[in-house]
C-alpha cells in the first residue's frame, strides 16, 4: 500500500504546485493583476459538493466566429474618437469575472490538498492504523478534489483566448500604423472618412461577436445552499465588472425582504449585506436587477414595479396589458410565476401570457425607464408546459420541465418571428428549478434549484461571413 499512497501524495504535491503557479502567473497572463479576489481575515470560497459534478464547467462562455473585414458600412458618430476595441474589453471582462471566481476556488482547494497530503503521509508512516473507515474518508476527500480538474481545463482554454486577443490587438495596431503612414497621402476629410469606416466595421464585428445561437450549457456550478425551495438571486446585468454585488430574494409569495451582498464571496459566507424592504410585496421569482434597479411583479396584480436600490424608492409602476397573474398562467412549477422579467444584450424583456393568446408565451420588449411595452411576440408555446425560460441575444429559450431530465426544448427568434424545437442537454442537479435567468454581462445562467444557488456557463455559436459587407 506504500507505493500507491506515495503516488497519491506526489499527485497532490503536483496539484499544489499547479495551484501556486496559477495564483501567481494566471492573473498577469490575462491582465488581472489589479483584481483582488481575497482579503485578509475573511473566509471566501466557492461551495462545491463531492460527487455532484458541480465543477464540470465545459468550455465556458464562448462565441465561435470568423469576422472578415468587408467593405462599406455606415459612418460612426465621431471621427476624432480612437477606434473602439469593445470586443477585446468585453472578452477581458468575462475573463476577469470567471477567472476571479475560479481562482478563489483553486486557492481554497489548496488547503484541502495540503490537509489530505498530511493525512496520507501519516497513513504511509503507520499503515497498520489505516482501517477501512479511515481509508474511505481518504477516498471521500480525494473525490472532493475532482471538480478542480475541469477548472484547470478552463484555465487552459482561457490561455488560448488570451492568445487570440493578443492577435486582435496586433491586427488593430497594424491597421492604425498603416493609417499613420498614409496620413501624408490624404487630406483631413479623406482620413476622417477612413477612420469612420474602420470604426463602423469594427463596431459591426463587435456586435456580431457579442451574440450568437445557444449550442450548449455547462454542468452546474453550485455557489451556495441556502433558503427555501423557491427563490431568486442575481447580479446586475448592466453595471461594470467592478460592481459585484449579489441580490437574494427567498420565497415566491408576498415577499418584501431583499438582501444585497457586497460581493459574491460575501454572499457565499453570508456576511456584509444590507437589507431592502420593498414597499410592495412580490409574486413569483421572475425578478431581475438592471442598471441599479429591481424589476419585479407586484403581488396579486399584473403590475410591473421598478425599485431603485440607490434611492430605496419605487421609480415607476405600470400594468402589463392583459397579462395573467395569481397563478393564472405560471410555469409548470406554479409559484405565481405568471410574469418573468429578463435582460439580454439588447435590454429589458417581460415574459407572460394572456387570455387573448390562449395561454401561449408572450415575449415583450419593455422600456426600462417607463415600463411601457414596446413590442410583443406570440411564441405559440403554452406557458404551463414550460419549466422555465431565459433570453439570449433576442432569442427566448424554454425548458420542457422544471424537474430532473429537463432539456432546452424550444427557441423563439424575435428578430425573425420564427421558432424551432431544440435538444440542448440541461443538467438539473437538484431536481427542482424555480428560477432561471441569463446575465449578459457575465454570460452565465443564474438558477435557484431546490434551495441551491447555481450557475451555468453557456456556449454561443455565430458564423460571420468573411466576404462582402458585415
Amino acid at each position: 500500500m506504500t507505493v500507491p499512497l506515495l503516488k497519491i501524495g506526489a499527485v497532490l504535491s503536483t496539484m499544489a504546485m499547479v495551484t501556486n503557479w496559477m495564483s501567481q502567473t494566471l492573473p498577469s497572463l490575462v491582465g488581472l493583476n489589479g483584481t483582488a479576489v481575497s482579503r485578509a481575515g475573511t473566509s471566501e470560497k466557492i461551495v462545491s459538493r463531492p460527487g455532484t459534478g458541480a465543477g464540470g464547467r465545459g468550455e465556458g462562455p464562448r462565441c465561435i466566429a470568423a469576422c472578415g473585414a468587408g467593405t462599406g458600412g455606415p459612418p460612426g458618430p465621431s471621427a476624432r474618437r480612437p477606434l473602439q476595441v469593445q470586443n477585446i474589453s468585453q472578452s477581458m471582462e468575462v475573463l476577469d469575472l470567471r477567472t476571479s471566481r475560479d481562482l478563489q476556488y483553486v486557492r481554497n482547494t489548496e488547503a484541502l490538498m495540503r490537509g489530505l497530503d498530511a493525512r496520507l503521509r501519516v497513513a504511509a508512516d503507520g499503515q497498520r492504523s489505516l482501517n477501512a473507515r479511515s481509508f474511505q474518508e481518504l477516498k471521500d476527500k480525494m473525490r472532493e478534489l475532482l471538480p478542480l480538474l475541469p477548472v484547470l481545463e478552463q484555465y487552459r482554454a482561457d490561455t488560448r483566448l488570451v492568445a487570440h486577443l493578443k492577435e486582435e490587438v496586433r491586427n488593430l495596431s497594424g491597421g492604425l500604423l498603416a493609417i499613420q503612414e498614409e496620413m501624408g497621402a490624404y487630406d483631413y476629410e479623406e482620413l476622417q472618412q477612413r477612420v469612420l469606416l474602420l470604426e463602423a466595421r469594427l463596431h459591426a464585428c463587435v456586435q456580431k461577436l457579442g451574440c450568437g445561437k445557444l449550442t450548449g450549457v455547462s454542468n452546474p456550478i453550485t455557489i451556495r445552499a441556502s433558503g427555501s425551495r423557491f427563490g431568486s438571486w442575481m447580479t446586475d446585468t448592466m453595471t461594470p465588472s467592478a460592481d459585484s454585488r449579489v441580490w437574494y430574494m427567498d420565497g415566491y409569495y408576498k415577499g418584501r425582504r431583499v438582501l444585497e451582498f457586497r460581493t459574491l464571496n460575501d454572499f457565499v459566507t453570508g456576511q456584509n449585506f444590507v437589507q431592502h424592504l420593498l414597499p410592495h410585496p412580490w409574486a413569483g421569482t421572475g425578478h431581475v436587477v438592471f442598471n441599479g434597479s429591481l424589476y419585479y411583479n407586484k403581488y396579486q396584480s399584473n403590475v410591473a414595479v421598478k425599485y431603485h436600490f440607490g434611492s430605496r424608492s419605487v421609480l415607476v409602476q405600470r400594468s402589463l396589458p392583459g397579462a395573467g397573474y395569481n397563478n393564472t398562467f405560471p410555469y409548470s412549477w406554479g409559484g405565481f410565476s405568471d410574469i418573468d422579467f429578463m435582460v439580454d444584450e439588447s435590454g429589458l424583456w417581460a415574459v407572460y401570457t394572456t387570455n387573448q393568446n390562449a395561454g401561449n408565451i408572450v415575449v415583450s420588449r419593455v422600456d426600462p425607464l417607463t415600463l411601457d411595452v414596446l413590442r410583443s411576440w406570440d411564441t405559440g408555446y403554452p406557458k404551463r408546459s414550460a419549466g422555465e425560460a431565459f433570453i439570449i441575444c433576442g432569442t427566448l429559450y424554454v425548458t420542457n420541465s422544471h424537474l430532473a431530465g429537463a432539456k432546452i426544448y424550444f427557441a423563439y427568434y424575435t428578430n425573425t418571428s420564427s421558432y424551432e424545437y431544440t435538444d440542448i442537454p440541461f443538467h438539473n442537479q437538484y431536481s427542482h428549478i424555480s428560477m432561471l435567468d441569463y446575465n449578459p454581462r457575465e454570460r452565465v445562467l443564474y438558477t435557484w434549484n431546490n434551495g441551491h444557488q447555481v450557475i451555468y456557463n453557456v456556449t454561443l455559436f455565430h458564423v460571420i461571413k468573411t466576404s462582402g459587407e458585415l
